[in-house]
């Protein structure tokens, strides 16, 4: 038996609103579990706050429904002994463990209440047919059933970054990691493909953030949720990660296309536009860092952006050349999410029915192909 995350997700910058602070609300998280164990433990993060953030009760328990648990076997979670704990700005920490037994395939939901006025900004925003959670106005961390009246959707993601299970050795899990296309659905499929196999004991976490660079990251308030550049994400983010064997990269598509002129927005200089050996030294220091942690690496190739607003031919020209850098690296793999998706006839654009209508991300359908890509190359 060993500690292994079932789930998790980046820890990003929360958007800049007047209704940033909260209190008196629970967050609920129900999460599909590849594998399953005999204890949990949870790792929150305060990482991107500027303030304490303070977790009055927190719970776990297998899910009957979106919004439903089960309260038989349901159980409290500790911080050292206590219901409680202050997660201080910057800081990251893991509960106690915890006797919780979870099947393949079950349902786990995560509640946790926050009494006092909070500073939400440790944040992701993610969506796919597994990412869900809620919201209520109370303290419902042991309610049965979130109330309607007072409970909506959200697809943000506060504090929560990680879910380990204590599981027989043949589990593992594997990162994906990059920016709003690996934060949109096609992780959640990856991991339906591993349910899907009898014998598959896999989990597929993802740590994504939309508008995330490479080399860099944005300090004005306008683009920050945009959040941390490698630099500032990726060492953290896989390091946290328990039992696993490898990381897929796909990022570098927002350093290509975010800079436009100050003269176009005050915000995107032109000189944030990196040459093509600065971008891929900087996938490269990824690959390194990912060694030092024995796992295996495989990068993705950038897909299409032929008619999203920015394009351009000298945009074109850097994609392509990042992509043969990236063909041609030393790793232990190449899933080719370019060759998979674009047109045959014109190759710098989506094939019909692969794009989502913006140009640079997939359709749903795309994103399917891109889980089938990966869990082919690299999973199964």
């Amino acid at each position: 038996m060993k500690w292994v995350t079932v789930w998790g997700n980046a820890t990003s910058v929360a958007d800049h609103r007047p209704e940033t602070y909260a209190k008196d609300i629970t967050l609920r998280y129900p999460v599909k579990c590849a594998f399953g164990g005999e204890k949990v433990r949870l790792h929150f993060s305060n990482f991107c706050g500027t303030e304490p953030v303070t977790l009055s009760q927190v719970t776990v328990a297998t899910a009957l429904g979106d919004r439903e648990i089960n309260l038989q076997g349901a159980r409290l979670v500790t911080f050292g002994g206590s219901e409680s704990v202050t997660i201080l700005p910057g800081e990251e920490l893991f509960s106690d463990e915890v006797d919780f037994r979870i099947k393949r395939g079950g349902v786990m939901s995560v509640s946790f209440y926050i009494k006092d006025f909070t500073l939400m900004r440790s944040a992701v925003v993610i969506t796919g047919p597994l990412s869900k959670g809620f919201f209520s106005v109370g303290n419902h961390t042991l309610s049965p059933v979130l109330p309607l009246d007072y409970t909506r959707s959200t697809s943000t993601f506060y504090f929560l970054t990680g879910i380990d299970l204590f599981a027989p050795d043949e589990c593992n899990c594997v990162i994906t990691y990059g920016d709003s296309i690996t934060a949109q659905s096609f992780p959640d499929y990856m991991t339906e493909l591993c349910l899907g196999d009898a014998y598959n004991r896999t989990a597929v976490i993802r740590r994504a953030a939309s508008g995330t660079r490479v080399l860099r990251e944005y300090t004005c308030i306008t683009y920050e949720s945009y959040g941390l550049s490698g630099e500032h994400r990726f060492r953290r983010e896989i390091s946290t990660v328990s039992g696993a064997r490898s990381v897929l990269i796909q990022q570098g598509i927002n350093d290509i296309i975010h800079p436009v002129g100050t003269n176009v927005n005050p915000f995107r200089p032109m000189s944030d536009l990196p040459t093509v050996e600065e971008l891929t030294a900087g996938i490269q220091r990824y690959i390194d860092t990912a060694r030092e942690y024995n796992l295996k690496v495989y990068l993705g190739t950038l897909l299409p952006i032929k008619g999203w607003r920015t394009y351009a031919q000298f945009r074109e020209d850097m994609r392509q050349a990042v992509n043969e850098w990236i063909r041609s690296a030393n790793v232990d793999g190449v899933i080719d999410f370019d060759r998979a998706l674009r047109s045959e006839s014109d190759i710098f654009s989506f094939a019909e029915g692969d794009d989502s209508g913006d140009h640079l991300h997939p359709s749903d359908g795309a994103y399917r192909i891109m889980a089938e890509e990966a869990f082919r190359g690299m999973i199964k």
